[in-house]
């Protein structure tokens, strides 16, 4: 017996020991002698045979007699061995190895692809070699082997000239046809192995060679159908490393192929289907032949071949196989082109879509198909003479199949109509992002076919149609509409929109609304009744509105007489529909609606049912799931008015679904409960209220007890806890109280406070009161008690680690303490309790939460401000007021501030501010505090105005008459008309050679002016004129000023004019060009109709610092305009958007791609329109352009500079927004193709290029699976990169930064595209997956830790 595993040891003596069993009569010691041989050659040192030649020739040749034993878990077994010993063996011994491999004969085994199976082992037992990186050494000498001896053994002679490589002449080679005139499949596997694994090593000499002889087995007669297909992936896998002129050649000999005169019907398709995986396979450097290509490939589907095929079905009474397989191929092979090539087709748009359009209705089984493929529409389904009912068509093929018609076993056409319908699904994906689906194409020309062959026969085609009809509904979704999430999906993160409001105009206490205002609860709680606004007029969306009834019939009947496959795939359309149109399903409901209600019911669910003739198996619960979906989507977007005659059959199959078993069910049909209840309640129903009381009640009763069942699953209770919030809010005020009883609203609040104390259900509870406490205005419907346990308990979570629950947890406090029907249950014990806990978040650790915390506080400081203002709240205050705050966390500030004087207990927080803070913080900031509680406290703080007007004079230094300014400042704002405050005041300091003073008091004096324009501006306006420092502190002024423009455009209206005379002018000097372009805007925006258009005229001026300027200033009046201005704005917008992008200056290049990029963010609804037109700029500017390189001489050194660098970077930055915005405007190929290109830019242009993949991951994942080739081929060169000896810090940091965000780009790509990574899918994947195996070798820490990095993130 073998020596028990515990006592091998793995040395020569241990495996020369094993040997003599390998031939042993009991076949079980012969494995078990192999599996101990393999352990130790796989567990010993890694050269611990590297000098025994002698021990490892006799193992190779005693394994090599096991490969032919008659025992099959033996043979297995000696192919593992052969792989371990190769790893372990000397050099020399692998061309050898091979050589006995190649020639290996076996007598006894059944399974003669024994010896290629070795041969297979042997290749993928050695590291992958990586283009670009220097190869192992042990895949190095492989790679010697392999091409002394294997690649001689595949093609039959020897390669590489003898004074390069020496070897006998070989044998006859594997892939040669044999004497029996076949040719070994088992070869092509090898040939398949060695071209995955060696591929980049190979010579092209050995590429040539290889391909030469896979051709020959291509071509030859008698070789099989499957052999011909390895060797059409044995191809399509050596393009991957062939180089341009060898490609070049290979694909000029198949176009040859087509035209020899005996080309036999079988190997046309194979050379088709061979086109289409090179296409796959090498889409970048393929796409230059589809110009000659591609007319090959559309001759197969002209319509001369399709009448020629009709013709010869009728005449033979069969369809030809080879020729359909022709038409197959040669549909797959279009589809490949289209998706992977889409540029270089668009010369062929027309004829592929006549080609697809004419070949989805093939079906040689139907008459009268001759005049299918001159549709150019449907029929109209109103039109009853024309239409033809189903039942009709059911007979008539009944009588058609009795007639001797072709039989459907034999039938084939239904993969001729299935490809057809993928073509289309190609071209919608890829030619709908701003183009045929803006001119109507899609929708002219595809939509009304795909709608005419809902009624396909064969389930597999007509999901394919239904799909493709889905995806085109999913492109015509309007970017710009606005999505509310339900309360549980909104983040608390306001980081990005307190960075984005503190860019716009700030007015008196504006910023602190950022903080202030709840999340739209109305919106997300469904108060509001759908807008029943018109389609528009023109566009993709007003395409669909003109076919949605054609299609929601022709869905209709699908639903009511086809498979579960098919019925799930209807409704996923018909709610596609709906989320696109926000409705559009109002004047035909009724056609479905009882279908739908059989599909939410259990009995639709039933066992997994599979749909016939299906690949992939559908089940019930799938599309009960997706009925549920699409009865929450109805009832979001469509008045109650078309919901409330269906409610008696809907509520209980709902109801039903809620205590489904399966969980996804049963959460899709919580969601689907909020949504009825919000359709069956005031004042959505307000008329329908007494016949929906009985079904709220059952709906009420049904998530209540999901809310509490201990058994039921979290995200079951997460959602029916929101659901309850909802139906609480709805319910909860005097004049709906027939909606829920007392006794039922009592229950329900018992239940979200027990909630609230779950650790599992907190969350969902804390944004359930939101929504309630948001709504109810009525004091008597709040229990008082109730209100302040949950007040309290809220406070409690503020001291939890989990962001998002504290966050939650203070935006409900923020709610409570903003509506006076709650605040007012609060009695003073609570509120000093609350006080007490949100102490802590007045600090500057969290600016989030600070702003908040702030809020709350002045709201509790008017209810009860004894309890609230005390030393330590002071002193939290006076730490904060250091801080340099700014936008809503400051103008928060300022609102505690002005509510603790106006309620008179203020004067211990100004001493402290006065002689604690002073000085010590930000000038600008304390000053702003100590005006704001000087004017909202008045006499009680213990100051007075004149004490800071002699400070001013008085004070020895220039911080503190900066503070003095500051103060002055923000009180003649607050203070208005009846300020005591002369300009004079301020302007003196104008002239003081202090760094600092001057524009403190420009500010000083233009906050002071927005209070008093009559009395400030004529002493502003006569300092612009005069040149110098005093020109550019007074547009300081006046900027400070026009921030305010809103409370005082009136005050400002007289002298609009006389501003905009002398702005334009002081704006050409350098210094003043920024501010005075933001006050030209600011004044744009006050009248409109009268500056708007000059403005629009010096964009036409011959000088560039003056177009540069309006530019400017039109940037600053999107971010901060009315509706008003946008009137005026809208049919200008875009002309002028056109002038600036097309400005022949490089910086004003520039600028007029921040306007795009912020016209984006503002103004999404006057700029998507016209994309077409726009984004062509964008990408023209983002190219590298060799006129604006050049070399600069700094000292010995020569060093590049790029000019065009800095307009790049805007024009990435507006490519992110666009395709964060707009992606289903942009063409997909053509961004693809500037990312890839910017990855091998500058390190800011590949940071972008990083996370613009990082979001095309989710909104793309086709394509980006589609481009995974030159993203690795980009991304191992970032990697493989070196610094130089001589690189500063700086250098090497960036580097750095760069590997790190390509592999967090990396592992998203391979974690998330796991499809695209499967060589079943792509081909080219191949080199993907050879570059994700080097980063997984090569930086296994750096991957190790950024995947670390990703997990707390996400946590």
């Amino acid at each position: 017996m073998a020596p028990a595993a515990g006592t091998l040891n793995a040395s020569p003596a241990a495996i020369s020991a094993l040997l003599p069993k390998l031939s042993d009569a009991d076949a079980d010691i012969r494995y078990m002698s192999l599996s101990d041989l393999d352990r130790i050659l796989r567990e010993g040192a890694s050269g611990f045979l590297a000098n025994e030649y002698h021990t490892c020739a006799k193992a190779v040749e005693c394994l090599l007699k096991t490969l032919d034993d008659t025992n099959g878990e033996v043979q297995n077994q000696a192919i593992q061995c052969i792989g371990s010993l190769t790893q372990r063996a000397p050099s020399e011994l692998l061309a050898p190895l091979i050589d006995k491999l190649s020639t290996l004969k076996t007598t006894n085994a059944i399974d003669n692809s024994i010896p290629a199976t070795a041969l297979r082992t042997f290749l993928t037992s050695f590291p992958r070699p990586v283009l670009g990186v220097q190869p192992a050494r042990s895949t190095h000498e492989a790679y010697n082997a392999i091409s002394k001896v294997l690649v001689p053994r595949l093609v039959g002679y020897i390669v590489l000239p003898p004074g390069v490589r020496t070897h006998v002449n070989p044998p006859p080679g594997m892939l040669e046809v044999h004497d029996d005139n076949t040719v070994d499949s088992d070869a092509l596997d090898v040939l398949i192995e060695l071209i995955r694994c060696f591929g980049p090593m190979l010579q092209d000499a050995e590429k040539k060679a290889l391909q030469k002889s896979t051709m020959a087995v291509f071509d030859h007669p008698r070789t099989s159908t499957v052999a011909k297909k390895k060797a059409v992936s044995a191809i399509s896998l050596l393009a991957l490393y062939m180089s341009d002129a060898l490609l070049g050649i290979f694909v000029s000999n198949t176009l040859e192929s087509f035209s020899r005169p005996n080309l036999a019907t079988a190997q046309h398709r194979l050379l088709i289907t061979m086109l289409g995986s090179l296409a796959r396979t090498v889409p970048g450097r393929f796409g230059r032949y589809v110009q000659n290509l591609a007319p090959y490939i559309l001759s197969c589907l002209s319509q001369q071949e399709y009448r020629k095929a009709l013709e010869d079905t009728v005449e033979s009474g069969a369809a030809d196989a080879e020729a359909e397989g022709v038409r197959e191929a040669a549909l797959l092979a279009l589809e490949a082109f289209l998706l992977s090539c889409s540029n270089d087709m668009r010369p062929f748009t027309d004829e592929s879509i006549q080609a697809a359009i004419r070949f989805i209705a093939y079906d040689p089984n139907l008459a009268g198909n001759e005049d299918d493929e001159e549709m150019g529409g449907t029929q109209d389904a109103d039109d009853e003479d024309e239409a033809r009912s189903a039942e009709e068509a059911e007979e008539e093929e009944e009588d058609f199949e009795e007639e001797g018609a072709i039989s459907d076993d034999d039938d084939v056409s239904w993969k001729i109509r299935r490809c057809a319908a993928k073509v289309l699904y190609a071209i919608i994906s890829t030619r709908s992002n701003g183009d045929l689906l803006d001119n109507g194409a899609l929708y002219e020309k595809i939509a009304p076919v795909l709608v005419a062959r809902f009624q396909e026969r064969e389930e597999n085609v007509r999901l394919e149609v239904l799909s493709t009809m889905t995806a085109l509904v999913h492109k015509t979704s309007d970017d710009t509409q606005a999505s509310f999430a339900f309360a549980s999906e909104v983040e608390f993160d306001l980081s990005s929109a307190a960075e984005a409001r503190s860019r716009k105009r700030r007015r008196l206490g504006s910023d602190a609304t950022l903080f202030d205002s709840p999340i739209n609860t109305i919106q997300i709680s469904g108060f509001k009744s759908p807008d029943a606004s018109p389609p528009p007029t023109s566009g993709p969306r007003a395409d669909l509105a003109r076919l949605s009834s054609t299609i929601i019939r022709a869905v209709s009947k699908l639903l009511k007489e086809s498979t579960i496959a098919t019925k799930q795939t209807g409704i996923a359309l018909l709610r596609e529909i709906v989320n696109v149109q926000h409705g559009g399903l109002s004047e035909n409901f009724s056609m479905f609606v009882d279908p739908l209600i059989d599909a939410v019911k259990p009995s639709a669910g039933g066992p997994h049912v599979h749909s016939i003739g299906t690949a992939a198996s559908v089940s019930g619960s799938k599309l009960r799931i997706e009925a549920l979906q699409l009865v929450s989507a109805v009832c979001d977007y469509h008045s109650s008015k078309i919901i409330t005659p269906h409610v008696p059959s809907l509520v209980p199959a709902v109801a039903a679904a809620v205590k489904d078993k399966y969980v996804k069910i049963a959460s899709e049909a919580i969601v689907a409960v909020e949504s009825l209840l919000k359709a069956l309640t005031p004042p959505r129903s307000a008329s329908a209220e007494r016949v929906n009381r009985e079904f709220v009640g059952k709906l009420y009763d049904v998530i209540l007890d999901r809310a509490v069942a201990i058994d039921a699953d979290v995200e079951i209770r997460q959602h029916a806890i929101h659901a309850l919030g909802v139906l609480l809010a709805r319910g909860s005020e005097p004049s709906r109280s027939s909606v829920l009883s007392e006794t039922q609203r009592k229950k329900a609040t018992e239940v979200l406070l027990d909630r609230l104390r779950n650790e599992t259900t907190r969350l969902s509870a804390v944004r359930a009161i939101d929504i309630y406490l948001s709504s109810v205005q009525d004091s008597k419907v709040i229990p008082a008690k109730w209100t302040q346990e949950v007040a309290v308990e809220l406070g409690a979570q503020l001291r939890k680690a989990h962001r998002g629950l504290r966050g939650a947890s203070l935006a409900v406090l923020r709610d409570l303490a903003g509506n006076p029907a709650a605040l007012i249950c609060l009695d003073d014990e609570t509120i000093k309790a609350l006080v007490g806990m949100l102490l802590p978040l007045v600090s500057t650790n969290d600016l989030n939460l600070l702003g908040m915390a702030l809020v709350i506080l002045a709201k509790l400081v008017r209810q009860s401000p004894g309890s609230v203002v005390d030393q330590s709240l002071n002193n939290a205050l006076c730490d904060v007021a250091k801080a340099p705050l700014a936008g809503a966390v400051l103008d928060a500030l300022l609102l505690l501030l002005k509510a603790i004087g106006e309620q008179e207990v203020g004067q211990p927080l100004m001493h402290d501010l006065l002689l604690d803070v002073g000085i010590r913080g930000q000038p600008a900031v304390v000053g702003m505090a100590i005006g704001t509680l000087l004017v909202a406290g008045g006499p009680t703080v213990g100051v007075k105005l004149d004490d800071f007007v002699r400070e001013l004079q008085s004070a020895p230094d220039d911080k503190r008459k900066c503070l003095a300014l500051s103060v002055l400042g923000e009180a003649g704002l607050r203070l208005g008309s009846s300020s005591p405050l002369e300009p004079a005041l301020f302007t003196k300091y104008f002239s003081s050679k202090s760094q600092s003073l001057p524009r403190a008091a420009a500010t000083a004096l233009g906050r002071a002016g927005a209070g008093n324009i009559g009395t400030y501006l004529p002493v502003i306006l006569s300092s612009t004129s005069q040149p110098g420092s005093s020109q550019y502190l007074s547009l300081h002024a006046i900027k400070e000023i026009l921030q305010f423009s809103n409370q005082s455009r009136a005050d400002l209206s007289p002298y609009a004019k006389q501003l905009w005379d002398k702005l334009p002018a002081a704006s050409q000097v350098e210094d003043n060009k920024a501010v005075g372009a933001e006050c030209i805007g600011r004044l744009t925006i006050i009248e409109p109709k009268t500056f708007l258009p000059s403005l629009k005229k010096h964009l036409q001026d011959g000088a560039a610092p003056v177009r540069g300027m309006a530019i400017q200033a039109i940037r600053f009046t999107l971010s901060d305009s009315d509706e008003g201005f946008d009137e005026v704005l809208r049919p200008m917008l875009i002309p002028m958007l056109t002038l600036m992008l097309n400005d022949d200056d490089l910086e004003n290049r520039r600028l007029a791609l921040g306007v795009l990029n912020s016209a984006m963010h503002n103004k999404p609804d006057m700029v998507l329109p016209h994309l077409a037109d726009l984004v062509p700029l964008v990408m023209k500017e983002s190219r590298v352009k060799a006129e604006l390189v050049r070399e600069v001489q700094m000292g010995p050194f020569k060093h590049k500079v790029d000019d065009g660098l800095e307009v790049r970077k805007s024009a990435y930055e507006t490519l992110y927004t666009l395709m964060e915005g707009a992606y289903s405007r942009i063409s997909p190929v053509d961004l693809f193709d500037r990312i890839v290109a910017g990855l091998e830019d500058e390190h800011e242009i590949k940071v972008l290029c990083n996370l613009m993949l990082a979001k095309l991951v989710a909104l793309d994942p086709e394509e980006t699976g589609r481009h995974l080739e030159p993203i690795a081929e980009r991304y191992r060169s970032i990697l493989t990169f070196k610094p130089k000896d001589t690189a500063v810090k700086q250098e090497v940091e960036k580097l750095n930064e760069a590997n790190k965000g390509v592999l967090k780009v990396t592992l998203l790509l391979h974690d998330t595209l796991p499809a695209s990574t499967n060589v079943a899918n792509s081909l080219q994947s191949e080199k993907w997956q050879g570059y994700w195996d080097w980063v997984a070798k090569e930086f296994r820490g750096q991957l190790a830790g950024v995947e670390q990095e990703a997990k707390s993130q996400a946590a």
